[in-house]
């Protein structure tokens, strides 16, 4: 297990999305912030979703991410809305 997947909410699908975007510790995570992360993994996985973005907030704020305040969920959720990639159907 590394040292990522001793936080809530990431497990190791997670941590390989992170230190794919550059990001190996938790220090990184919390310098980048959720947002930079998941913009970092949504580069090169579509399916990034608000779950994965709520997740890394949980994990630097190092809660389950059902325990974010509802304005931290808000916030998320408006940034989510705004940087969602839509994907197109072929």
């Amino acid at each position: 297990m590394g040292e990522m997947q001793k936080q809530p909410n990431l497990g190791p699908k997670l941590e390989e999305q992170l230190a794919r975007a550059g990001i190996q510790t938790m220090e990184q995570l919390r310098e980048v912030g959720s947002h930079e992360a998941w913009l970092r993994i949504q580069a090169f996985d579509q399916s990034a979703c608000i779950h994965r973005l709520m997740a890394l907030e949980g994990a630097i704020e190092g809660v389950k991410k059902t325990q974010l305040s509802e304005e931290t969920k808000a916030e998320l959720r408006a940034f989510y809305q705004a940087h969602k990639r839509t994907q197109r159907k072929a």
